[in-house]
C-alpha cells in the first residue's frame, strides 16, 4: 500500500464531478487500499478517490474508534436512493480542508447502493455519524464541499485561509 497526496482546496480537481468506474479489477483494488492507508494516516474517517486527484466514483470510510476493530468500507459508485426528512447537525471535517470545522445539517438517514470491494452490489441503511459521513464524501465526488453549506462569508474566510497558509508551505526557506 502506498500513502498518496491529499489534495487541499481551492485545487481545481475537487470540485470537479467523479466518473463511473466500469468494472472493479485488482489495479482498482490496490487504489482502494492505498487510499484507506492515506485516510487512517492522515488522520480521517472518510476519503473519497477525488481527493487524490483521482475521478473515480470511489469512497473509503471507516468510523470504528480508535480502541475498536477497524472496519473500512468501501464504496464504489456510491448512490442515495434514499434520504430522511429528519435531519442530524454534526461538526464536519475534511481532509482537504485541514484544521476548519463547522456544524452541517444533513438528513439523519440515508440509503446507498454501491459495489463492494469485490464487485459485489450491495445496499446499506445508514444513520448518524455513518450517514453523515457517506453524505459528505459523496458531495465530494459530485465536486462540492462541506463549506458550500455555509455562508458565503464564512466559506471565503475560510478559503482565504487555505490559501494563504498554502502560500506559506510553498516558501523556500534558505
Amino acid at each position: 500500500m502506498t500513502k498518496r497526496t491529499i489534495l487541499i482546496e481551492p485545487d481545481p480537481i475537487l470540485r470537479k464531478k467523479s466518473e463511473p468506474l466500469e468494472t472493479i479489477n485488482p489495479e482498482t483494488r490496490t487504489l482502494m487500499n492505498d487510499m484507506l492507508e492515506t485516510m487512517y494516516d492522515a488522520p480521517g474517517i472518510g476519503l473519497a478517490a477525488v481527493q487524490i486527484g483521482i475521478l473515480k466514483r470511489i469512497i473509503v470510510i471507516d468510523i470504528s474508534k480508535e480502541n475498536e476493530k477497524k472496519a473500512p468500507l468501501f464504496l464504489v459508485n456510491p448512490t442515495i436512493s434514499f434520504k430522511s426528512n429528519k435531519t442530524s447537525v454534526h461538526e464536519e471535517g475534511c481532509l482537504s480542508l485541514p484544521g476548519h470545522f463547522a456544524e452541517i445539517e444533513r438528513p439523519a438517514e440515508c440509503h446507498i447502493d454501491f459495489i463492494d470491494y469485490d464487485g459485489k452490489q450491495k445496499n446499506l441503511k445508514a444513520e448518524g455519524l455513518l450517514a453523515t459521513c457517506i453524505q459528505h464524501e459523496i458531495d465530494h465526488l459530485n465536486g462540492v464541499l462541506f463549506i458550500d453549506y455555509l455562508s458565503k462569508l464564512k466559506k471565503d474566510m475560510i478559503i482565504k485561509k487555505l490559501v494563504k497558509s498554502k502560500k506559506e508551505l510553498d516558501k523556500i526557506i534558505l
